[in-house]
């Protein structure tokens, strides 16, 4: 039985009160305590933490209820806490997974219930089956009363925070960019990212200044707490008034990340990506595989040929990234929504890790954010362009919209030749100049996705128009 609980791409989300309910995090929690006991983890430690969105961390304590009636030893964060500090926790202290409340970047109505596996990484689509498989009617739900289980010691409250900064400080050098004199503007969006890089950075010749950075369920100014433009439109501003050299983003939870120029210009997620591999390939001398969904950019593939590193593509999500990267010990895995994670670090995607990368880019190239975009289109040999639109389309139209993406074995868009049409995940028609269309329906939202990356400005709206075409949606 599992209506009103479905998992997606990175686990089950719903509108609050509605079907994102008390009793159905319950099940949700027993769904994960059944699959974790058939796997045969049974009485093992479990991490469970939360964001800052509405009675999240009540529903942190649902679960944690259930798990430990369950039998399991449940570590529960004492504050909200950022997605990849959770996930570091669970590797650090030997956990067999976790539970995570957050709806990441989605609108304030939802809240949502991820689940990670013993690495800290999003749990695999046959794993999510499994879990959704064994969800059961809410009378089966077994629960034990919080202060009942913290007295039994099944419930321990903790602080995930300290263990995680030490680590970040061993794959950083946090004093070099303190040192640096950098002025930074922090966007944590209202979210779990807020405090983290004053805490990081202060007390040097370097300068953080936030904005959102207090507890807001309903993110006032943005349409959702979600790392690209409109929503950064404000801290982009500020930053020019500022002077700031640097604008960080974050998402609600922190697992996503974006920057913004010193002019106020949003870096968008395809040439952070490029950039960040850029920096751990050039800057670092890693030489290991590059892990990207098939929605990103094709700066990575003239990358890997430069540097001659492999790079693998995944379906869309970090259900398919995080253990795509694991069985090919990659340095580095990201997806176009702008979550990156790193395989010196775990895989997860990482805003906090990625925007500290960025600092030291920043400050081992002695370059501006603008001129850092520069640098790495002359070492490309081509500039590029990268643009999407989403279109809320219902669920019923969606077998007549497949069907005639099927059919369609389109010679050119655009002007451009399609050379090839991967259909991983999605319809992806690869173009003569390197660049890329994709056409695809979201996994968690009743929406249908046009994308495009191209080596010409002006073939932009062009492409997003011949995908809106093919769509049926024009």
């Amino acid at each position: 039985m599992t209506e009103d609980v479905e998992f997606g791409t990175d686990g089950w989300r719903g509108r609050i009160a509605e079907d994102y309910t008390f009793d159905n995090v319950r099940r949700a929690a027993q769904g994960f305590a059944n699959y974790l006991t058939e796997e045969g983890r049974a009485g093992s430690e479990v991490i469970v933490g939360y964001d800052k969105r509405f009675a999240a961390e009540h529903f942190g304590a649902a679960a944690a209820e259930v798990m430990a009636a369950n039998g399991f030893h449940v570590a529960l964060t004492n504050s909200a806490t950022p997605t990849p500090v959770i996930s570091y926790a669970i590797v650090q202290r030997g956990a067999s997974g976790g539970i995570n409340i957050t709806a990441s970047h989605n609108p304030p109505w939802d809240c949502g219930f991820k689940v990670r596996d013993e690495k800290g990484a999003a749990v695999a689509p046959d794993g999510l089956r499994a879990i959704e498989s064994v969800i059961p009617s809410l009378e089966d739900v077994q629960r034990m009363d919080l202060e009942e289980a913290k007295e039994k010691g099944l419930v321990e409250i903790f602080d995930a925070d300290p263990v995680y900064i030490d680590h970040v400080r061993e794959l950083v050098d946090i004093e070099r960019i303190k040192d640096a004199g950098l002025k930074i503007l922090v966007e944590p969006m209202w979210g779990n990212g807020m405090g983290w890089f004053p805490r990081l950075l202060g007390g040097g010749a370097t300068t953080v200044s936030e904005i959102h950075d207090r507890r807001n369920p309903l993110y006032p100014g943005m349409a959702r707490p979600e790392p690209i433009p409109p929503n950064v439109d404000a801290a982009l501003e500020k930053t020019v008034e500022l002077g700031a050299d640097v604008c960080l983003i974050m998402d609600g939870d922190a697992d996503r990340m974006g920057i913004g120029d010193e002019h106020g210009t949003f870096i968008n997620q395809l040439q952070v990506y490029g950039l960040l591999a850029y920096y751990l390939l050039e800057v670092r001398g890693k030489r290991k595989p590059i892990v990207k969904t098939v929605s990103t950019t094709s700066m990575l593939e003239r990358l890997g040929e430069m540097y001659d590193v492999p790079v693998y593509r995944t379906g869309v999500g970090f259900k398919y990234v995080g253990p795509k990267m694991i069985e090919t010990d990659a340095m580095i895995g990201g997806e176009e929504s702008g979550g990156y994670a790193f395989g010196e670090s775990i895989p997860e995607r990482d805003g906090i890790l990625g925007n500290l990368y960025f600092l030291d880019l920043m400050v081992r190239t002695g370059k501006s954010p603008a001129q850092l975009i520069e640098h790495l289109y002359e070492k490309l040999g081509d500039s590029y362009y990268y643009d999407r639109i989403d279109t809320r389309f219902p669920d019923e139209k969606r077998p007549e919209a497949k069907a005639r993406l099927d059919a369609a074995e389109p010679e050119t868009l655009a002007g451009l030749e399609v050379t090839d049409i991967v259909t991983v995940d999605g319809y992806k028609y690869e173009l003569e100049d390197g660049g890329w269309l994709l056409i695809r329906f979201s996994g968690t939202e009743s929406i249908i996705r046009v994308y495009c990356e191209t080596t010409d400005p002006d073939k932009v709206e062009p492409l997003l128009d011949a995908g809106l075409e093919l769509a049926g949606l024009k």
